[in-house]
């Protein structure tokens, strides 16, 4: 049995599918059963990772897990699934902990999900992906709205990275051996500013889209008005300071897949429905 947590999300939806596909048992987290449309080889087991007591009832035949990073007792989360029998784990994190600099709340929570995994006594695979293609659906209410997209960050490239992929490769870290130990660095094929991704959702779309950077004073104000203000900070630094730069291009989906990234025009065109 496969236990996936975030089975809503981008990532663990996909990590959801993709094992099902296999016709692999899996029993995906969510917070409400009741929201769950039923899918074959999936159990919906209903369990919040915020209160770990309600973890336990879906432990029970569980041999490897997928994991989002941030709860607030991850050495807890983990002592449960090592009691548990769970023979593998796969972690996701963030491109930040590369850095290893705690002062940033966001790269702390990535190095204190990840110092968990190491010291938990599991086997373990960490998994640092560059931002997601489908950060782009933040811009969903604007484009109901309208044709011009303002947002923070039209300077920033990022090598940016479909959910799809990232699940392949936390699927076969779960499934095959040889990962156990390993931190898999991934990315897109190629690093896109927003404008040039709103040019290809306008192709998409076939709608005259555009782009416009919000200024450092509406950025902050954005953020403030959205996130406490260590978050507000952390990313400040990652993006004014420039202490995070996520445009690198890494071979990894290719080594470990043995097919190339998914590029961001394949993944516009299989989600243009939800941009509709």
């Amino acid at each position: 049995m496969y236990l996936v947590s975030g089975a809503t999300g981008n990532v663990g939806g996909e990590v959801v599918r993709a094992l099902a596909d296999r016709g692999l048992p899996v029993r995906a987290l969510v917070r409400s059963a009741a929201r769950w449309k039923p899918v074959a080889h999936v159990e919906a087991a209903e369990a919040d990772l915020n209160e770990l007591a309600t973890l336990d009832p879906w432990l029970d035949g569980v041999e490897a897990a997928f994991l989002l990073p941030g709860f607030p007792d991850m050495p807890g989360l983990y002592r449960r699934l090592r009691d548990a029998g769970v023979r593998r784990v796969v972690q996701l994190s963030g491109s930040s902990a590369e850095s290893g600099d705690g002062t940033n709340a966001v790269t702390a929570m990535m190095l204190d999900t990840e110092a968990a995994a190491r010291e938990s006594g599991v086997p373990w695979t960490v998994v640092r992906p560059s931002g997601f293609m489908s950060n782009t659906l933040r811009w969903l209410p604007q484009l109901r709205e309208g044709d011009v997209v303002r947002a923070p960050w039209g300077e920033i490239a990022v090598a940016c990275i479909d959910p799809a992929d990232i699940a392949a490769v936390a699927v076969a870290a779960l499934t095959s051996e040889g990962h156990e130990g390993a931190v898999h660095r991934i990315s897109g094929p190629r690093a896109m500013l927003p404008a040039e991704q709103i040019a290809v959702l306008a192709q998409v779309l076939d709608r005259p889209l555009r782009f416009e950077g919000l200024t450092a004073e509406e950025t902050r104000a954005e953020l403030e008005a959205t996130m406490p203000q260590p978050f507000v900070d952390a990313f400040l630094d990652f993006y004014v300071e420039g202490s995070l730069d996520e445009s690198p291009v890494f071979s990894t989906v290719e080594d470990l897949l043995g097919r190339p990234p998914r590029t961001f025009e394949q993944w516009a065109a299989e989600h243009a429905d939800d941009f509709r």
